[in-house]
């Protein structure tokens, strides 16, 4: 009874906190797929650099989220920047890269060589086989790895909080430096919501734009 009579009675802060919230992770998600994907794609034509750009995406997914914020203070201190809205963008980028490049290499490779070879035969380009055949036929796969940094940044995104950069991440810190266990809980169920949503918009555009014989 209490979480409700604390959303009813804090409407337009949390609904403020979740736009703050959605204008972060999205635009972070927004970078990260012009970012990862076309890198994805040119790694499918560089075996060697694409293990050591895998490897790097792999060792950044390692470090705590929290230490990934505090390392971006001092870095982005020298432009002003040190807290707030930029550092949790650069860090929710970089958080995403590992799904969206695996997923988008990973699809690409693994796009049948017949259907490579008939796109050849009927006389298409590289970039027309690449937008007409492969990233067609591979888009399940690539929007997995979006729907999965989508998701990560939600909850990232929360504890980007502590840093300043707003979003649904206020509420559960201010909750804690309260000992509100209201304001904890209303804080990670909204987060919990919006990864839900998310992921099912996501998924509706994953099968809008899979073409209708490789559905699953």
């Amino acid at each position: 009874m209490k979480f409700f009579n604390y959303l009813s009675s804090n409407y337009d802060q949390v609904l403020g906190y979740t736009i703050e919230h959605i204008q972060l992770v999205g635009l972070a998600i927004i970078i990260a797929i012009l970012i990862g994907v076309p890198l994805g794609i040119y790694l499918t034509t560089n075996q060697a650099l694409a293990e050591t750009v895998l490897q790097i995406t792999s060792i950044i997914m390692t470090i705590p989220s929290i230490a990934l914020f505090g390392i971006m203070i001092p870095v982005l201190s020298v432009i002003g920047q040190g807290i707030g809205f930029l550092p949790a963008l650069i860090a929710l980028v970089l958080y995403s890269q590992l799904p969206i490049i695996r997923n988008t290499y990973t699809a690409i490779n693994d796009v049948d060589p017949n259907i490579r070879d008939a796109a050849k035969g009927i006389g298409m380009t590289t970039f027309q086989r690449l937008m007409r055949v492969e990233i067609p036929n591979s888009m399940p796969l690539i929007m997995a790895g979006i729907r999965t940094a989508t998701v990560l940044n939600i909850g990232i995104g929360a504890i980007a909080a502590f840093i300043g950069s707003g979003g649904l991440g206020v509420l559960i810190n201010q909750g804690i430096s309260r000992s509100n266990s209201t304001m904890v809980l209303a804080g990670a169920v909204v987060v919990s919501i919006l990864a839900i949503i998310a992921d099912f918009l996501l998924k509706f555009l994953q099968n809008k734009f899979t073409p209708k014989g490789i559905k699953s």
